[in-house]
């Protein structure tokens, strides 16, 4: 079973999202939270699996919430809620630790999809969504960050790919290496570039300026 927590100032929003997650029998919400601080609270004290997080709340907003989440428990996974084309601060809800982004608008069936593979391990990027909203709001300081010299050529081109928001499948089209490989590139990436996901894989690629702007 899938424990899921919802953080939305909207009570619309989380009955929708709660009615759409409930149809199956793997899914349940197990608590709600209309602020960041709620959602806190609400996670510490019931360690869901998944938390769905909007970013524009009242108080304390989803990237700080889900900075003192991602903080205090790593194996919770964070998922932003977005409107994609009003929410400026995606970026930095990654750099807070969130695996990902859902489309507030998303389709009930992609929605528990997109749930069990948070749950899995796996992060939510979309490349569209990734290319857009990153390359818009990424630091780029070439030159100031010496997180990448410890990576071969090799890693480094898969890193760029997987900053994209490529599957393992698509990286390994472009790059003509089988997906084992590159599954096991990119788990060398996480450990060593210290990123919990490819998500952060993600972060890196456009903070230390592998990826430009």
């Amino acid at each position: 079973m899938i424990r899921i927590v919802l953080v939305d100032d909207q009570d619309l929003v989380r009955a929708g999202l709660r009615a759409l997650l409930t149809h199956d029998d793997d899914l349940t919400v197990v608590g709600e939270a209309a602020d960041g601080a709620s959602g806190v609270e609400v996670v510490r004290r019931l360690r869901p699996d998944v938390v769905l997080m909007d970013v524009r709340m009242p108080g304390v907003d989803g990237v700080a919430a889900t900075a003192r989440i991602t903080a205090e428990l790593p194996a919770v996974r964070v998922v932003v809620l977005t409107t994609f084309d009003t929410d400026e601060h995606l970026f930095d809800a990654l750099r807070a630790g969130a695996s990902g982004f859902l489309l507030k608008d998303i389709r009930p069936g992609p929605l528990r999809e997109a749930v069990r593979t948070v749950a899995a391990g796996e992060a939510l990027l979309a490349p569209a969504v990734t290319r857009r909203v990153i390359a818009a709001a990424a630091v780029h300081r070439p030159g100031s960050d010496t997180r990448l010299d410890a990576l071969t050529g090799r890693e480094r081109e898969v890193l760029a790919e997987v900053a994209t928001g490529r599957s393992n499948d698509e990286v390994a089209a472009v790059l003509y290496l089988s997906p084992a490989t590159v599954r096991t590139y990119v788990s060398r990436l996480l450990t060593k570039l210290g990123a919990r996901d490819r998500a952060g894989l993600v972060v890196v690629a456009y903070e230390t300026g592998l990826v430009p702007r």
